[in-house]
C-alpha cells in the first residue's frame, strides 16, 4: 500500500512538470510577432501581410526634390501619391490593389509567407513571396511605351511584371533586418534599356523607444542598362540605386512613417529601373506614409 501511495505521489509531482516543458516548448514554437510594423518598410514590401479578414488602407506621398525655400524644399513642387488597398486573405496570404499619380499606373499585388521564424529558432527566419502587375494607362499616342516590334503599339505593352522573394530575421526585439532579390520584367522599355532586370534589395528597422522606430532601405539594379534616357538625350550611365532612411511611428491601428529618399516612383519595377536621382549629388526629396487598419 505505501509503495502504490509513493507512486501516486510521484505521479502528482511529475505531471505538471512534463505539461509545463510541453507548454513551454509550445510556446516557444510559435512564430516571432512584429518582425516589421507594416507591410511595407518605405518602399520596400516586408514579409509582414495583414491577419485573416483584415482590411488595410495604404497612402503613400513623395514631394518634388528638395531644392531651396522658393518650393518651400519640394512641398511646393510636383507630388506624386499612390493609393491602395490590402486585404488578409489568410494569416499568410495578402491581395492588394493599387494606384500611382505616376504614369497612371495602376496594380495588383499579392504575398505569401512561405516560412515564419519562430521563438525556439527552430526556424531562424520568415520567407515571403511578393508579387506584382502593374498596368500603365498612359495615352499610347504620346509614345511613351517605347520601342515595340514592328513599331506597333499593342495594348499588353502597358503591362510590367515583378516576383520577389523577402528573407528577413528579427535578431532583437528591436532590430529586424531583411534582403530581398528581385527580378521584374517590362514588355516595352525605352531604346537602350533591357525588358528583363535583376536587382536586390534590403532594409532594416531598429526601434529607439516606444513604438517609435528608425527605419533604412537600399535597392541595387544588378543588370546593366545600354543607356537611359535623360530629358531627350540619351547617355551612358546607368539608373541611381535607390536609398532612404525614416522615422516610423507605430500603433495597433495606425502606422505613420516620414523620411527622405532619392526616388519617388512608389512602383518597384520603376524606382528600380527609372531612377535618375544620385543620392551623391543630394537629389533628395521628403516623403511618408500613412497605414490605416479596420
Amino acid at each position: 500500500m505505501k509503495k502504490i501511495l509513493f507512486a501516486l505521489m510521484m505521479l502528482a509531482f511529475i505531471s505538471p512538470a512534463f505539461s509545463q516543458e510541453e507548454e513551454q516548448t509550445q510556446t516557444e514554437d510559435k512564430p516571432v510577432k512584429n518582425t516589421f510594423e507594416a507591410v511595407t518598410l518605405i518602399d520596400n514590401q516586408t514579409v509582414m501581410t495583414p491577419f485573416k479578414g483584415a482590411l488595410e488602407l495604404q497612402i503613400q506621398h513623395r514631394f518634388s526634390l528638395i531644392e531651396n525655400i522658393h518650393n518651400l524644399y519640394g512641398i511646393y513642387g510636383s507630388a506624386n501619391t499612390r493609393l491602395g488597398l490590402n486585404y488578409g486573405i489568410t494569416d499568410r496570404i495578402m491581395f492588394g490593389i493599387g494606384t500611382v499619380r505616376y504614369n497612371q499606373l495602376a496594380d495588383i499585388q499579392w504575398k505569401y509567407k512561405i516560412l515564419q521564424q519562430t521563438k525556439s529558432n527552430s526556424m531562424p527566419i520568415t520567407l515571403a513571396y511578393y508579387g506584382n502587375i502593374t498596368i500603365n494607362l498612359r495615352d499610347s499616342s504620346t509614345g511613351v511605351f517605347g520601342p515595340t516590334n514592328g513599331g506597333r503599339f499593342k495594348e499588353i505593352h502597358r503591362l510590367a511584371y515583378l516576383n520577389q522573394l523577402i528573407v528577413a530575421r528579427k535578431f532583437t526585439d528591436r532590430f529586424s533586418f531583411q534582403i530581398a532579390p528581385t527580378l521584374f520584367y517590362f514588355n516595352s522599355v525605352p531604346m537602350g534599356y533591357k525588358n528583363l532586370n535583376l536587382s536586390i534589395s534590403a532594409g532594416g528597422r531598429y526601434n529607439v523607444f516606444g513604438a517609435h522606430s528608425v527605419m533604412l532601405e537600399y535597392n541595387q539594379l544588378i543588370t546593366k542598362q545600354d543607356s537611359i534616357v535623360i530629358g531627350s538625350s540619351y547617355v551612358k550611365e546607368q539608373p541611381q540605386p535607390n536609398v532612404a532612411i525614416g522615422w516610423e511611428i507605430g500603433t495597433a491601428t495606425h502606422c505613420f512613417q516620414v523620411f527622405i529618399a532619392n526616388f519617388d516612383k512608389i512602383n518597384g519595377q520603376y524606382d528600380l529601373l527609372y531612377n535618375t536621382n544620385d543620392f551623391k549629388k543630394r537629389k533628395y526629396l521628403f516623403g511618408f506614409n500613412i497605414t490605416v487598419r479596420f
